[in-house]
This record gives structure tokens, C-alpha cells and sequence, in this order.
């Protein structure tokens, strides 16, 4: 049998029981890459983001054929620690490089195990993809392996490309892969990198076979209930304390039997209100079936590389309403024409009662999701994508 290349995903978590967008697109890709490469991951024993705890035992292991190498984290967050150091960032207090470092070592997961492992590895592998850009790993171990290094950053717009070790982590990789065009205009628009060979892959989007709204309803009490939904970690960086209080004044002022269902791990209080309902972390079964359901899909956050859900929600007709100030979600919705943006609360409150109250425009909406999922986002045309990278990255091509 012809040797296979052998390729490493480097990322801050890794596992089934994770379910970040930025770690699930990860999972997928390695494991959609197995007839192609060796593949490996580097990680940490990590789960919780909140506090980078060792939870999985460090060492080898092997996921859905997938072998992952899991390294401890040498300081656990605390929060109140990152918040102090982040809050000196925000207010611009942080300037010098062992500042920033400061930084990185309280974002974590700060494991000098799995950098020294990277370090020992780069001649055992090919090709290394680092995931994310805003995580210690990727910032401070890119540069251990730049010569055979894909950076897939899952740039977002915000305050943390202005440090300068993100500065020189975007001048230090083979190549870039990027889930959307959007991410790759701001990158090259901000960096200046556009001589580096890249990529747009994106990721697929997989269906159930069988999805179920009616079977939702029923589960949750929401027969003959409209209802709009929420999918993904409840959060002020999700900008979800901005959704409560759009929501509130909604209801205050267009009272009626409408619900919003939020399905996502709460980090931030939720409103004790009769109608929102916060059911937690659910199956994806759970998951698909009531989006299924809903009148529509609400993304309220501003920073956003891809977001799965979106493209999940237009491949079952269901229409999204998301913030306008995120490029990515906004570019979304122009090119599919499957959704409505908003850029403040007079808008949201207009795109809601639109969409409830014209019921050919939602379904127009709806029917337009499924063809723009399937032309831009289908499995096979991202692999070839990713391989034709990962080809030029490990025959040693240089910089266009």
C-alpha cells in the first residue's frame, strides 16, 4: 500500500464531547482527510474552555480512526485572572511584548508540553494545519513548525489583531486556509498577506436522515407554538446579552405567543421569562428537529469565521436572521438570499415581524438555503480544496 503523507492538526480542544464550532470543524476535516493522509492531532486533556481543566487523560488515543495525542494543561484558567489581563487589552494598557505574552499565557491552554512535542515533531510530519489563531498553541507554536504550517486562523474582526505577536503569527505560515471569503479579505486587508498561497475551503454540511419537527414540539410542549431559535453557546461574546434585551423589548412591544428556544451551554444568566426557553446542551438529533420547527434561525453574534448552524439551518429551509455588522453572516444572506440581516433594534424588530407575518417571503427565503449550502459548501470540493494545499504546502512550493 502506497505510504500516505502524514499530516497534524494542532487545536486547543478535541473530542466528541466538544462541540465549538472551531473544534467540530477540526474533528470533521481530520477525519474526512483519512483516505487521503496519515492523520494526526495534537491537543490538550482540556474540555472546558472556560477553564482549560484536565479532564482527559494526557497521551495517545485514537477517535474515529483519527490519532490524537493530548498534552496537559500546565495552568488551568482562572477566569477572574484573564478578565483582569483581557480588560487592560480592551483598554489599550497592554503594550509591551511581555504584556502580550502575559495575555496568551492567561487565554491559554498553556501547555509547554504540546509545544515541546511539536517541536521534537516537525520532521515526523508533512504538513501542520493550526487551529486557531487566537489560542496559545497556534500563536506561539506556528512559528515552531512555519515552514510546513497551514494556519487555519477563523479570523474574526476584533480588538486582538492588533497584537503584534498576532501580527507576526499571520506573517509565519506556508499557507492559509480560510472559511470564508469574507475572513480572507479581512486578513489580507489587515496583514497584507496575500502573496501567501491560500485557499477558501469552508466546511460541508451533513444532514440526518431523519429530522423530525413535529417529533421536537412534542418533546419540548410546543405544539401549535411558533417559536424562533437560537443554536450555540450562550454568551456575551456572542453578543447574547444584546439578543435578551432586543428580545425584551420585541415582546414589550408586539406581545403574543411567541417563543425563543435557545439550545447551547448558558455562560452568561438567561432571562427568567415564560417566553424564552433555554433547554441547555441537546442531542443533534434534538438539535436538527428543532430548527426544523422554527420560523427562523436567530445568530445575533458579530464574530463569526463561518458559522455551521447557518448553513445547517438554510439546508432545511429555514430562513436566518442574522446581526449585519458580521461580514461573514451578513455575506451569507446576500449571496443566498435566504436571509435578512439587522444592524439595530428597529431593524430586528422589522426583519422579525417580516418574516413572521409574510409567509411567502419566508418560504422563498427557505427554498433558496438548500442550493446555496450545496454549491458552496459541498464536502468533495472542500477536500480537493484542502488537499491541493496540503500538496503544495508539503513539496516544499514557495510563496507566490
Amino acid at each position: 500500500m502506497e505510504n500516505k503523507k502524514k499530516i497534524c492538526f494542532v487545536i486547543q480542544r478535541y473530542g466528541l464531547e466538544i462541540n465549538g464550532g472551531a473544534e467540530t470543524y477540526c474533528r470533521e476535516l481530520a477525519e474526512r482527510l483519512l483516505d487521503r493522509y496519515d492523520v494526526s492531532v495534537f491537543t490538550t486533556c482540556a474540555i472546558d474552555y472556560m477553564t482549560w481543566a484536565n479532564q482527559y487523560p494526557a497521551g495517545p488515543c485514537e477517535i474515529n480512526g483519527v490519532k490524537v495525542y493530548r498534552f496537559p494543561v500546565d495552568n488551568p484558567r482562572r477566569q477572574e485572572v484573564f478578565d483582569e489581563v483581557n480588560g487592560r487589552f480592551l483598554r489599550g494598557e497592554i503594550c509591551s511584548n511581555a504584556e502580550e505574552d502575559g495575555w496568551f499565557v492567561a487565554q491559554g491552554p498553556y501547555s509547554l508540553a504540546l509545544l515541546e512535542a511539536l517541536r521534537q515533531a516537525h520532521d515526523r510530519y508533512d504538513v501542520f494545519l493550526m487551529c486557531t489563531y487566537l489560542y496559545f498553541q497556534t500563536a506561539c507554536g506556528t512559528e515552531l513548525v512555519r515552514d510546513k504550517a497551514i494556519l487555519i486562523p477563523m479570523t474574526h474582526d476584533e480588538p486582538y489583531l492588533q497584537m503584534r505577536r498576532i501580527r507576526r503569527l499571520f506573517h509565519q505560515p506556508r499557507a492559509f486556509l480560510f472559511l470564508t471569503e469574507e475572513e480572507r479579505d479581512l486578513v489580507y486587508q489587515k496583514f497584507g498577506v496575500n502573496g501567501t498561497p491560500a485557499a477558501v475551503g469552508g466546511a460541508g454540511v451533513d444532514l440526518p436522515a431523519d429530522v423530525n419537527a413535529a417529533r421536537f414540539m412534542a418533546k419540548y410542549g410546543l405544539e401549535n407554538v411558533p417559536y424562533i431559535v437560537y443554536v450555540g453557546r450562550i454568551d456575551a461574546g456572542k453578543n447574547c446579552d444584546v439578543m435578551f434585551r432586543y428580545w425584551q423589548a420585541y415582546k414589550e412591544r408586539n406581545p403574543g405567543p411567541l417563543r425563543l428556544v435557545l439550545m447551547g451551554k448558558p455562560v452568561i444568566p438567561v432571562p427568567q421569562r415564560e417566553d424564552i426557553l433555554s433547554l441547555g446542551f441537546v442531542s443533534e438529533q434534538d438539535k436538527f428537529d428543532g430548527v426544523a420547527g422554527a420560523k427562523f434561525l436567530l445568530l445575533p453574534s458579530r464574530f463569526e469565521s463561518l458559522s455551521i448552524v447557518v448553513l445547517e439551518a438554510m439546508s432545511l429551509k429555514v430562513p436566518v436572521l442574522v446581526d449585519g455588522d458580521c461580514a461573514v453572516l451578513k455575506g451569507h444572506c446576500v449571496k443566498s438570499n435566504a436571509g435578512l440581516y439587522y444592524q439595530s433594534y428597529l431593524e430586528f424588530e422589522g426583519a422579525v415581524n417580516l418574516l413572521l407575518k409574510n409567509e411567502p417571503l419566508r418560504a422563498a427565503l427557505g427554498q433558496n438555503g438548500p442550493d446555496y449550502v450545496e454549491q458552496e459548501y459541498r464536502w468533495d470540493v472542500i477536500l480537493d480544496k484542502v488537499s491541493g494545499l496540503i500538496e503544495k504546502v508539503s513539496e516544499g512550493e514557495d510563496k507566490q
